[in-house]
């Protein structure tokens, strides 16, 4: 991470992270593309999103989540930042001449060599099938599903735990403490994503949020019964309802939403704990 003198009272906590492991280096042009802004609206114009807008113009960086190169061996020529998403990505030339982004794990740097194979060493950058893993590594960008490319774990710092094999599914073991199945004939990158201080950044002033397309936020309460469920009062109020809800009166606190007829559910071996 890195801190800043306080030369201002924003400047006193204010923290960003550390981008000294990027490769300083212009994006691959041939892979990004201009993406517009809704500001939060839907095609009638109308707020369906509440606190969007403005924010710093973006180039969209396509990623290959699926690295269905088998057998190709790559190396990775630059570590670089992705505004549309925590993680960093890595621009690797494979031998075939043929250039793609990919996640970054924790430890890629720029000159490392990548492979995508059923069977590929275990160091980290290297994606191959969950089946030939063995208990204890960790992984990310898993798929769910063979052939669909990854889902799990790609965020900033996210993993899975190899817990197991069982029956033709790899036992995983997420995040949040979830422990399920998937399938084991599924690619998985060996190690954990990189930029993971990212969730310790404080923001520091609320020109930075405008800066990231977040617009200013009213409370709840401090505003009308006609505009919320937790409006009006004198004063300083309570929230005034018995459990938390949204503007439209959904609650969003404690209440299951997970579809119960949902196929997936048999494969989870337990619930994250409460």
């Amino acid at each position: 991470m890195k801190n800043f003198r306080p030369t201002t009272p924003s400047r006193r906590h204010m923290t960003t992270v550390d981008y000294s492991v990027l490769t300083d280096v212009r994006r691959y042009k041939p892979l990004t593309h201009g993406m517009g802004k809704r500001g939060g609206r839907n095609n009638q114009g109308r707020i369906t999103m509440r606190h969007q807008g403005g924010g710093n113009k973006r180039v969209y960086r396509l990623v290959d989540f699926k690295q269905n190169k088998i057998n190709v061996p790559g190396r990775v020529e630059s570590i670089e930042y992705d505004p549309y998403r925590s993680a960093y990505i890595a621009l690797v030339v494979y031998k075939d001449g043929e250039r793609r982004y990919i996640l970054a794990q924790k430890e890629l740097k720029a000159g490392d060599e990548v492979l995508t194979a059923q069977q590929a060493p275990l160091k980290p950058g290297n994606r191959l099938m969950l089946k030939n893993i063995p208990i204890g590594y960790l992984v990310s960008n898993v798929e769910l599903q063979a052939g669909r490319g990854g889902q799990l774990a790609r965020s900033a710092g996210s993993y899975l735990e190899v817990l197991g094999q069982e029956g033709g599914h790899c036992v995983l073991k997420l995040s949040s403490g979830e422990v399920r199945k998937v399938s084991s004939d599924g690619y998985a990158s060996i190690g954990q994503l990189s930029n993971q201080d990212w969730n310790l950044v404080t923001i520091g002033k609320a020109g930075r949020s405008r800066w990231l397309g977040i617009r200013p936020t009213t409370r709840a309460k401090a505003m009308n019964p006609v505009d919320h469920k937790y409006g009006g009062g004198e004063g300083s109020t309570q929230r005034g309802t018995k459990r938390p809800k949204d503007i439209w009166g959904n609650i969003t606190g404690g209440r299951k939403t997970r579809n119960k007829k949902r196929r997936s559910t048999k494969l989870i071996l337990s619930r994250r704990p409460k």
